[in-house]
């Protein structure tokens, strides 16, 4: 014991006589989640750690972020503490129809795009389409409810430079289930996702239950922790950000009739491994 912790102290006065410059030139090639774990290792370690020059790294400056008023106030007090802030939950744009946050594990940026972002064939004939308020805890105001429709589709666009190179995402549809639903499974719909001339397919369910194992291509709803659901629409992978703007759509596979999707919007977020 007493020869372990003399090791350590002897690593620990190593680490300690390092430049800080050379320091801060390290812990930035890491990720957020390993900043935090080399501030445990030594003061010199900490202090560099949690500085602003190491945790500016991992987000976005203050010129290419634009939020809605009032969505970081009040103003954080350092780089680390903006960072939790950004990648605590949705954040809104100044449209309030689209929000973004970062990923807390690697600094990527994620987004959404409610429903009003979206472009819905019919949705603005009440026949088809009516739009509701959500008193739930969604960020965004309004959802789109579907009433009655043969043929079903929901599009959007979002420009690669806006998502963070070298990084797989995946689309998701969030979603919830009205009463008297019929025909969303009947046959499964297809969702689309594509950029750079590459794309991703999924025959896409709302309210059938995910088999085991799962069939093919298809992607299944998953519970989130809040009243909605979601499912993915497929996945891509952004080089640089200069493959143009990724293209997302939902639509359906044969002309029957559906009703009762509730859409609060679509989701761009990091691919999780294994999923």
């Amino acid at each position: 014991m007493e020869r372990e912790r003399g090791r350590k102290t002897m690593e620990e006065a190593w680490i300690d006589r390092l430049p800080q410059d050379v320091l801060q030139r390290v812990i930035p090639l890491e990720t957020p989640r390993d900043a935090c774990r080399a501030a445990a290792v030594s003061p010199a370690f900490r202090a560099v750690a949690n500085s602003d020059v190491v945790w500016g790294k991992f987000q976005p400056d203050d010129s290419s972020l634009q939020l809605a008023d009032g969505e970081l106030f009040p103003p954080p007090r350092s780089k680390k503490e903006r960072f939790l802030r950004l990648s605590a939950g949705l954040l809104l744009l100044p449209d309030r129809r689209r929000g973004m946050w970062l990923d807390r594990g690697t600094g990527a940026r994620c987004y959404m795009l409610s429903a009003r972002a979206l472009v819905i064939i019919w949705g603005d004939t009440p026949r088809y389409w009516r739009w509701i308020p959500l008193a739930d805890s969604s960020r965004f105001e309004e959802g789109a409810e579907l009433i009655d429709v043969c043929w079903m589709e929901i599009r959007c666009n979002i420009d690669s430079k806006m998502l963070s190179p070298n990084s797989t995402y995946a689309a998701f549809m969030v979603f919830k289930i009205a009463e008297g639903f019929y025909g969303l499974d009947t046959p499964l719909q297809e969702g689309t996702v594509s950029l750079g001339g590459r794309e991703s397919r999924r025959e896409v369910a709302f309210t059938s239950i995910d088999p085991r194992p799962p069939q093919g291509s298809a992607a299944y709803p998953q519970k989130r922790a809040d009243i909605w659901m979601e499912v993915e629409l497929g996945e891509f992978f952004n080089e640089n950000g200069e493959d143009g703007e990724v293209g997302i759509s939902l639509m359906s596979k044969g002309p029957n009739w559906k009703r009762g999707l509730i859409v609060l919007g679509i989701k761009i977020r990091l691919k999780e491994h294994g999923r």
